[in-house]
């Protein structure tokens, strides 16, 4: 394997020449029913209010519930909008808040993960180089325990002007188990320039292939146009909830859903000629 394309770190950047290009921030968020879902939505809430941004920047919430799902009650419902999918799945619901989205930019996290603090800020300078960006992930349990490293771009990682958004288009809901992978293949496929993220401390050149075997497939798998940054902080950017909750998890559980999930494999290697990173 060639060695990943490596430019120096991204630091957080607050200065006017790189953040009036972020305004309005539209933050979509699929939003599953389920007993935590309160409890997720409002941790994942948080990590958004929590970004050390300028005060003029401005973030649009938009939560994807399922059809007839009820809305989960808020600590703080300020600004966050509601937006009732035409039918079931993760597909549906983030193509529903994206229907709605009017900002500048547009970012995604799941209601059960988190962002760090200079996640935004981190991302609008990793965009000044690139037309979209993914994230690797901390992984944590329920209680807060660190579980491992992630490097597969799940969508919480993706930041991206709106105009990346609009060429690419919307999920593809034919698609309920790998519908990242296949938004990620037209990507790929689409020659717009792409950006992964990764920690301060995370291990670069022809070593990842031991140390990382992951990302040495996210290198592989994700495009003629990406390259690797590793940013300031020493933790990834994102934090994953791994529980038994998650459509991961619901994947491995059920037999039926694990071969819903291949067949779906399948159809990304007979597009694609790859399962797309």
């Amino acid at each position: 394997m060639s060695e990943p394309a490596l430019d120096c770190a991204v630091s957080r950047q607050t200065s006017s020449s790189t953040t009036e290009m972020a305004d309005l921030i539209s933050v979509l968020i699929p939003s599953r029913t389920q007993p935590t879902q309160a409890a997720f939505l409002n941790r994942a809430l948080a990590s958004i209010r929590a970004q050390k941004v300028p005060s003029h920047l401005r973030f649009q919430i938009l939560v994807g519930l399922d059809p007839g799902a009820s809305r989960p009650a808020l600590t703080n419902p300020e600004g966050v909008h509601f937006i009732e999918a035409s039918t079931s799945g993760q597909a549906a619901a983030l193509n529903a808040c994206a229907s709605h989205a009017t900002g500048d930019h547009l970012a995604i996290l799941e209601d059960d993960d988190e962002w760090h603090p200079d996640r935004i800020g981190i991302g609008i300078a990793a965009l000044r180089h690139a037309d979209f960006t993914s994230s690797t992930q901390l992984e944590v349990d329920p209680g807060g325990a660190v579980v491992g490293i992630n490097d597969f771009p799940t969508p919480s990682g993706w930041f991206m002007p709106m105009s990346t958004w609009r060429r690419i288009g919307n999920f593809n809901e034919e698609f309920r188990w790998r519908l990242d992978n296949e938004w990620l293949g037209r990507l790929g496929d689409s020659g717009l320039k792409r950006i992964h993220l990764i920690e301060a401390t995370a291990p670069v050149g022809p070593q990842i292939a031991d140390l990382r075997p992951r990302l040495a497939h996210l290198v592989r798998l994700g495009g003629s146009t990406l390259k690797i940054r590793r940013h300031a902080v020493p933790i990834p950017l994102i934090t994953r909830m791994i529980h038994a909750g998650s459509g991961t998890a619901q994947i491995g559980a059920c037999e039926t859903r694990t071969a819903a999930s291949e067949a779906e494999y399948l159809r990304l290697i007979s597009r694609f000629s790859r399962a797309p990173w």
